[in-house]
């Protein structure tokens, strides 16, 4: 029996290659995003420390160097907050980035198997019409030996 050999599965292999790369790289991207909103969540935690012991400072006895402590670390972690979203917002596109590279290639590479399958399909309907001519072929020899013998 004839087997089939798919002329492009060097292209199809080096898609699976690239869908994995892809892969890989959208993966980076959602752990760098989630690092960094890890980070924004730690920020705004310890300002909301902070704002805790400024409450406390302003209610109770009165002390004037921890309430501003309290007020200048909110500042800056309020900048620090502004900052990182920021950086949230661009892993955020980066991400995107990375989903629609990833769809890209899974979409070439399911191209290429539907094409080696069509490919496949076409082979074995040549292989069948091949063997079906071959049985035609012995069947109508047959039948031409069989008069002749009588």
């Amino acid at each position: 029996m004839a087997k089939f050999i798919y002329r492009m599965q060097n292209i199809l292999d080096i898609k699976y290659k690239l869908e994995e790369t892809a892969k890989q790289e959208y993966a980076d991207a959602v752990r760098i995003l989630n690092e960094a909103n890890g980070k924004l969540e730690h920020l705004k935690e310890r300002r909301y420390g902070y704002y805790l012991d400024y409450n406390k400072s302003i209610t109770g006895n009165l002390n004037f160097v921890q309430i501003d402590e309290c007020g200048n670390a909110m500042d800056i972690l309020d900048e620090m907050i502004m900052a990182q979203t920021e950086v949230v917002r661009e892993k955020s596109k980066e991400v995107e980035k990375a989903r629609q590279k990833l769809n890209t290639v899974m979409q070439e590479r399911k191209m290429h198997e539907k094409l080696k399958e069509n490919k496949f399909e076409e082979f074995k309907q040549e292989v069948n019409a091949e063997e079906a001519k071959e049985t035609d072929q012995v069947v109508s020899y047959q039948f031409n030996n069989k008069d002749t013998e009588e």
